[in-house]
């Protein structure tokens, strides 16, 4: 018997599942940990099940050895099957993971061990830790050297990618960083995370997926206000979230998270649930 689209959506909402469907790009909405770490490490799986509770559905970890000294020691003690346990407790997904370039560079069999047993698609290096007296050549030998970070997670099934922050959008000698590693990076190795918040100073996320289609893999997302120069709930600020979702949709991007404070990520849910693009 043959079921038509219609009888199906019914038959997902009588279930109780027609929110993933009604979310940007059809992918369920996450959020990043960082920003609500304290209230993890004191409760992982209470705070979980809060944001799940507010309608999130996917969550985007950051390596307890590697953030460590950001708040993350108490989760060292947890295995990587206890943690995946915990997470689908709550009703949430985890296929990405930020790692600092250190940890990938010193120690990456292990962390790709804890990738595979985590359940995870991508492994995402936060930051290359640059000062901010780096030379052009010290932004290309890191490239180079996660380049070959991203040959051997893909040999283990994982999307190695990088995330950027500000510093990627200043020039050095006339060059943007950001370009210069687009440039640098083996588009099939290492894919990008944008952070929307850059929007801050003048970049917009729609652009950037544009003009490199199928290398942004994943998205950052915050808003920000110009009026009062700081961030914003998704929907109360400058960034044209229609225009961007719109972009993604041949950018390739394959999951977005959230990443403000519980706030501002409680008051943001709402709208992008109900965006329509």
């Amino acid at each position: 018997m043959q079921t038509t689209r219609r009888e199906l959506l019914a038959m997902l909402g009588a279930a109780g599942v027609s929110t993933l469907m009604a979310e940007p790009l059809g992918m369920p909405v996450g959020f990043q940990v960082y920003p609500v770490r304290e209230a993890l490490a004191k409760d992982f799986a209470g705070t979980l099940k809060e944001m799940a509770g507010i309608g999130y559905k996917g969550v985007e970890m950051c390596s307890p050895p590697g953030y460590v000294s950001s708040g993350f020691g108490p989760l060292t003690k947890m295995s990587a099957a206890e943690m995946k346990q915990i997470i689908g407790a709550a009703g949430l997904r985890c296929e990405s993971c930020h790692y600092v370039f250190k940890e990938m560079k010193e120690n990456l069999d292990e962390r790709i061990a804890f990738a595979k047993e985590l359940g995870l698609k991508q492994m995402i290096c936060s930051s290359f830790g640059l000062p901010k007296a780096a030379t052009l050549d010290d932004w290309k030998k890191a490239a180079d050297t996660l380049n070959g970070i991203g040959e051997k997670t893909k040999k283990a099934g994982l999307q190695c990618g990088f995330h950027n922050h500000h510093g990627e959008f200043a020039e050095l000698g006339g060059v943007l960083i950001y370009d210069e590693l687009m440039s640098r990076f083996d588009a099939k190795l290492v894919k990008m995370q944008f952070q929307v918040a850059v929007i801050s100073i003048g970049y917009e996320a729609a652009t950037y997926m544009k003009k490199y289609p199928g290398r942004i893999l994943s998205l950052h997302l915050a808003d920000w206000s110009s009026k009062e120069k700081k961030s914003a709930p998704l929907g109360k600020g400058v960034v044209d979230w229609k225009a961007l979702f719109a972009a993604a949709k041949t950018g390739g991007v394959k999951n977005y998270y959230m990443e403000m404070d519980m706030g501002a990520m409680r008051e943001s849910y709402p709208y992008l649930h109900g965006l329509k693009v």
